[in-house]
């Protein structure tokens, strides 16, 4: 089948162009955590702050990503590996355009974030929003904790499905020790060179 893929990538306009168009660098900020740590609240706040100040970014939400491109996958670990295989190539994509890219997934452990690094490579800035198994059960934003009790979900991420923490995140949000604001606030300055456009 590879035989019959002719790519055009060679033809299209480069990386340096959009990043010239946009007047910022492109990057991948990698948000992991367990479900209601506070991913997408803080992938949110700061696309909106980033707006303001001019910057195109784009969020790739885990859970939109599974109501559309990602529907057809379930929870099982293989499917998982998928769901981050996807996630990261469509990241990639917009990276190479010179966007911003928020990803929230909750990618569960280091083999899966090992994927998508691979396949960012050096444009992956992993973010873990670290918040408790008890303190995301009390949050229960979106009523699956409760969920997860009554053995409505199965291969739910911390409690029949574990958890790894990340061994080598280039930044650690504690949003049980910090609010909002200061999350969002440590995450751009932390990627503030890294999209700076000289």
């Amino acid at each position: 089948m590879q035989n019959h893929i002719h790519t055009e990538f060679h033809r299209f306009l480069q990386r340096q162009d959009k990043e010239n168009l946009l007047r910022q660098r492109g990057i991948v900020v990698w948000l992991c955590g367990l479900s209601g740590s506070g991913k997408s609240t803080i992938a949110n706040a700061a696309e909106r702050i980033l707006h303001q100040q001019g910057r195109f970014s784009v969020i790739v939400d885990g859970d939109n990503i599974r109501s559309g491109l990602n529907a057809n996958l379930s929870f099982t670990q293989e499917d998982r590996f998928e769901n981050i295989r996807r996630i990261s190539e469509v990241a990639k994509l917009f990276v190479a355009q010179g966007v911003i890219t928020f990803v929230s997934a909750i990618t569960p452990n280091g083999a899966m974030r090992d994927v998508a690094r691979g396949i960012i490579g050096e444009d992956f800035f992993e973010v873990y929003i670290k918040a408790s198994f008890a303190t995301c059960e009390q949050r229960d934003v979106k009523g699956l904790y409760a969920k997860a009790a009554k053995g409505e979900i199965p291969n739910f991420t911390g409690k029949d499905s574990g958890f790894e923490e990340p061994m080598q995140a280039d930044l650690i949000l504690n949003t049980e020790e910090n609010d909002l604001t200061d999350c969002v606030d440590q995450l751009l300055q932390a990627i503030a060179s890294r999209i700076a456009f000289a």
